[in-house]
């Protein structure tokens, strides 16, 4: 499960970062958030005709058939097990794939009394970029209202990285598998297919935070920074 994220890189460095172009009425500087839940809205970067491009998406997926928008709030993760076929996803995962950039992600502890807060980020310090699939969803009930861009977070089972605290992470890709994750055609399935697997062990670190995190209207930098365990449990 993937269910709380830091967005704090301004969307102008993110599609720099990612060769992207900014979409339309995307602002470059954007709305730092270090603790993003789901309904919320994040970035998300998908192919076009004339290159990558860097759009808003809320985050939980409403599939073009769903007849409310509150279908969303249960779609925001999608497992990499059953992702090709599930009637949520297996529309987007044909021809709807994108990349999620986040700076990290939240992960709890719920082996003990209480549920203990970590915080993870890349090893190298670069951007995550996670594997994830995008709708547009008409509002059956309102046709003249403007249409909603929303997307998934895929999961797999954890790493050695996350293991010990979670039995599931986001599916992470690498930079050179980006274009086949965006692009890839109906005869390259086994090798996207083959993307949605555990990150190889090293790439996360992580470190214990304020268990404020677990409020989503709480929010600011100071939200991520070490925590020492006899200071907060």
């Amino acid at each position: 499960m993937c269910g709380r994220l830091v967005i704090s890189t301004p969307p102008a460095r993110v599609a720099a970062l990612f060769d992207a172009a900014l979409g339309a009425g995307v602002d470059p500087v954007g709305h730092p958030s270090w603790n993003l839940g789901p309904t919320r809205r994040i970035d998300g970067i998908h192919a076009s005709s004339e290159g990558r491009v860097l759009d808003r998406y809320r985050w939980g997926l409403i599939p073009s058939w769903a007849k409310e928008l509150s279908f969303g709030s249960k779609t925001f993760n999608a497992r990499a097990e059953t992702v090709a076929t599930k009637p949520s996803f297996r529309s987007a995962y044909k021809s709807r794939r994108l990349i999620v950039p986040v700076d990290g992600f939240y992960e709890w502890d719920r082996s003990g009394a209480q549920p203990q807060p970590h915080y993870f980020t890349r090893s190298d310090h670069t951007m995550l970029a996670f594997a994830g699939l995008y709708e547009t969803w008409h509002d059956p009930a309102n046709p003249e209202s403007p249409p909603i861009a929303s997307v998934t977070i895929i999961t797999t089972e954890a790493n050695a990285d996350m293991s010990s605290i979670h039995h599931r992470m986001p599916v992470i890709l690498e930079q050179g598998t980006f274009d086949l994750w965006l692009e890839g055609a109906d005869d390259e399935r086994d090798a996207i297919a083959d993307l949605l697997v555990p990150a190889r062990p090293g790439t996360l670190t992580s470190h214990l935070v304020d268990p404020r995190v677990g409020n989503v209207r709480n929010d600011g930098p100071e939200l991520i920074d070490e925590q020492a365990p006899s200071t907060l449990f």
